[in-house]
This record gives C-alpha cells, sequence and structure tokens, in this order.
C-alpha cells in the first residue's frame, strides 16, 4: 500500500461524527476486507440492525454489479459501500430506489468534482464516456411484510487506467483520471451520506 493510500483511509468514527443527526449513518462500519459491503448489510439487516447502517468496505472479493456482473473494487481506491434501508414501498418499486440512489451518486460527484456526471438507467453513472460509479439495490419483503433494501453504491476514485483489468480499460474511469487530481476518499463519501440523507428524506415523504 502506498503512502498516499495510508494516508486516506477510511475511519467509521470520524465519517460518523461528520454527518448530521439522521438516519443515512447513524451508525457506520468499516470492514477492511468482505466479498461485498452488500452481504455484510444483509446479516446486519437479518440481526435486527436498524435503518440507515452503511457499511463501507475497503476491500471486495466479490463486489456485485447488475445482472450478476463483478464489480471490480480495487482496494482503497474508492468507494465500497452499502446503506440498509427501509423505506415505505412495495418490492415491485424497487426501481424508484435505484433511480435515487443513482441520482444521488451523479448530483454528488458533480457538486465535488465539478465533473458532468450522466446517468445510463438504471444505475450507471458516467463521466468523460467511462462508466465511473454504479449503484445495485437488492430488495427483499420481510416477515412483518415490510418492505426492506441493502442499496450498494460503488465509486472508482483514485484508480489510474493500470489498475483496471485489461478487459475494462476501454470503457471503466476514475474521478481521478477526469479530473487530474487525486481524490479525498473521506470528504467524498460523507458528501454522498449527506446528500442521501437528504434525498431519501424527501423520498419517503413523497
Amino acid at each position: 500500500m502506498s503512502e498516499a493510500d495510508r494516508s486516506d483511509r477510511l475511519v467509521a468514527d470520524e465519517l460518523r461524527a461528520a454527518l448530521r443527526e439522521g438516519c443515512v449513518g447513524n451508525q457506520v462500519v468499516v470492514v477492511e476486507k468482505a466479498r461485498s459491503s452488500n452481504d455484510i448489510a444483509w446479516e446486519a439487516a437479518e440481526r435486527g440492525a436498524a435503518e440507515g447502517l452503511v457499511v463501507f468496505a475497503e476491500r471486495q472479493t466479490a463486489g456485485r454489479g447488475q445482472y450478476g456482473r463483478r464489480w471490480e473494487s480495487a482496494p482503497y481506491q474508492g468507494l465500497w459501500f452499502s446503506v440498509l434501508l427501509r423505506p415505505p414501498i412495495t418490492l415491485n418499486e424497487s426501481p424508484r430506489l435505484t433511480s435515487l440512489l443513482a441520482s444521488v451518486a451523479a448530483a454528488t460527484i458533480m457538486e465535488e468534482t465539478g465533473c458532468a456526471a450522466s446517468i445510463k438507467a438504471p444505475n450507471d453513472i458516467y463521466v468523460a464516456g467511462r462508466k465511473i460509479a454504479g449503484v445495485l439495490v437488492e430488495g427483499r419483503t420481510a416477515s412483518d411484510r415490510s418492505y426492506v433494501a441493502v442499496a450498494g453504491v460503488g465509486v472508482n476514485i483514485n484508480q489510474t487506467l493500470k489498475d483496471f483489468p485489461a478487459e475494462l480499460r476501454e470503457t471503466a474511469g476514475s474521478l481521478r483520471m477526469a479530473t487530474g487530481r487525486q481524490i479525498q476518499r473521506g470528504h467524498l463519501a460523507i458528501a454522498l451520506l449527506r446528500k442521501l440523507e437528504t434525498d431519501y428524506r424527501a423520498f419517503t415523504r413523497a
């Protein structure tokens, strides 16, 4: 791990302290390694974790994308996280949540980096013609018939082209590639969660 990587580690207590009181991020967990942050969030949901739990994985060995595709999760180079949500919708309405997460990611990227981010429906975010982020919402109907979801978000932040597998180098990108500068991951993580809190609150009231 480079010195730049070491200085940009995600710290759960620091992330939590930077967030406003509310639902999203009321509990923040950072793990060094996981198959998928979604898996950890589902395990927490099964133990009765409160809505708003956020799980960051510094490294994923089996990150998931849409339609069962693998999501490449370079260690310490991006944000790989999942949020446990229990919105008042049905399982059939899950696409609404996907749209919400995609819009939050795109808007935050534009605000924080100045990059013109566009959404390729339903769940991919592109900058300068390259895919730099994606959303995966996994929904279930709980035993009490309520809806529960784990919303996974992946954002490529500080990768260079050589950090991607050869088969992705024509299509994948990162915020560093788009801006020409290193991006502070913790700062972007806080901005994403703050934006999600605001927009999710409006979503649940709609």
